[in-house]
């Protein structure tokens, strides 16, 4: 049976927006400390950024045209660019869990937090690291599933959410008001479809105040390297930014996906959104489908704009010479592609995630080097000069970062029930249930038409189908 993802606990703790420091993991369930293989790095600090639900393809450094992302174009302009990167898990708790623990399916290793600071490092998280539910546990402040003894330092920041005054719209639902009563703020599957053109500037967001706390914290002196944690909730829905980060994208503007009519015919059902125009109002309002990427767009320019902060805040410490700079998201997202709304499936607009590295020595440069979220475990270690646990089962990134032509792995493994299979050719996905979805990603990078179960490629079927069982432990 194809290995499954453990979903965390969510341990909530209310009312705490600043936590001390807490005591060591278990070590009975965590990996031998000693039992390492050294890496060739040297000591410096990682600011690591995480957007939440962001799709590679509407980042301008990544092709779109409509989007306004300047901080982080500017930040690609002056690193790696990977475009080949892939989550492991489609959802946010199995994918944060992943890439901090530096394990596929599991948390069979100590998290990256505690093994820096076995080294000597300081490990400070921002915002939202680990899963938090959004919108609850940022309306709250609360800590969702984070892990205590991962962090030196943590803070959570607390925003309105829908809650905040301004424009409202469910757009799934057609309504539009600027009453703040009834909105549906949690409710699924509506909360995902709602969007706010709030008042003021947006100091009272979350992503706003978490950058703050960021640009404090570089601000300060420290006395052991650090590792800077800053998770981003927007674009994730509700899609919340100030008015005037919506002005640039009326509907007008908007081109829906050349794959975005309903294509679900030859999609086994375990391949199939949960949210889907075929099943949800959102499919009876065309416009309403539009607002939805100007929303989208909005939030994601907002989400830039505190980038942006954050690297002035870097650039002008005294940090700026020795810190690495990794922008990420934890997975991709839907936006009516295949009449498919949100994520938690393996199709590409889901399994690709945006994923820049700006080193201090970089120079400007792309990788089609196939690369994977559980690689950021080892590499931050690795430019931290931090022994790498024996349990992590990613790779290091730093070969690719001195050398972008070179090949870290032949393909790129994502899981949600079942996985895929993506290599330079072909995105193969196996579920559960024995049923498989093949698209030819050189001549259908849309993914339109399911070649699984056509005699022609039965033998290239089989092959991905063996390598799937490779890449398992099978």
């Amino acid at each position: 049976m194809i290995v499954r993802f453990l979903i965390a606990v969510f341990v909530l703790s209310y009312g705490i927006s600043a936590c001390e420091p807490s005591t060591a993991a278990d070590p009975d369930s965590a990996a031998d400390p000693d039992s390492t293989v050294a890496s060739a790095g040297s000591p410096g600090n990682v600011l690591l950024i995480v957007s939440d639900d962001l799709k590679a393809s509407v980042l301008g450094c990544y092709g779109d045209e409509v989007c306004e992302t300047p901080n982080l174009d500017r930040l690609a302009s002056q690193g790696t660019v990977f475009e080949r990167a892939y989550c492991q898990g489609t959802w946010c708790a199995p994918s944060r869990t992943s890439f901090m623990h530096g394990r596929y399916t599991d948390k069979k290793n100590v998290t990256l937090g505690e093994q820096l600071q076995r080294h000597g490092a300081n490990a400070i998280r921002v915002g939202k690291i680990f899963h938090m539910r959004v919108p609850g546990d940022i309306i709250d402040g609360t800590d969702g599933a984070d892990v205590p003894e991962c962090w030196t330092r943590r803070f959570n920041a607390q925003g309105p959410e829908a809650h905040t005054p301004g424009e409202y719209a469910c757009l799934n639902l057609n309504i539009v008001t600027e009453s703040l009563l009834n909105r549906q703020s949690t409710r699924m599957p509506h909360r995902m479809f709602v969007s706010v053109k709030a008042d003021g500037t947006g100091t009272d967001q979350a992503d706003y105040k978490a950058t703050s706390k960021a640009v404090e914290i570089l601000g300060e002196s420290h006395d052991a390297p650090f590792f800077l944690a800053v998770g981003l909730v927007r674009p994730h829905y509700p899609m919340v930014a100030p008015r005037d980060y919506f002005t640039p994208y009326g509907i007008e503007r908007i081109q829906m996906p050349a794959n975005w009519d309903d294509d679900t015919s030859d999609i086994p059902k375990p391949g199939l959104a949960s949210t889907r125009n075929d099943q949800n109002p959102i499919g009876k309002y065309p416009d309403n489908q539009k607002r939805m990427w100007g929303a989208y767009y909005a939030s994601v320019t907002f989400m830039d704009d505190q980038v942006g902060r954050i690297l002035s805040a870097l650039e002008n410490s005294p940090y700026a010479d020795n810190t690495t700079v990794i922008f990420t998201s934890d997975h991709g997202y839907h936006l009516g592609e295949h009449g498919f709304w949100q994520k938690s499936n393996l199709h590409e607009e889901v399994v690709r995630v945006p994923l820049v590295i700006r080193t201090p020595t970089s120079k400007p440069a792309r990788t089609d080097s196939f690369v994977e979220l559980v690689d950021l475990y080892p590499t931050v270690c690795d430019l931290m000069g931090t022994p790498i646990p024996d349990a992590a089962e990613g790779l290091s990134l730093r070969s690719v970062l001195d050398d972008p032509s070179q090949e870290l792995r032949p393909d790129a493994l994502s899981i949600h029930k079942g996985a895929s299979l993506r290599n330079d050719h072909w995105h193969y996905m196996r579920y559960d249930n024995g049923s498989e979805e093949l698209y030819d990603m050189v001549n259908d990078p849309g993914e339109i038409t399911n070649l699984a179960k056509d005699a022609e490629h039965a033998k290239t079927l089989a092959q991905l189908s063996q390598r799937l069982d490779q890449r398992l432990g099978k």
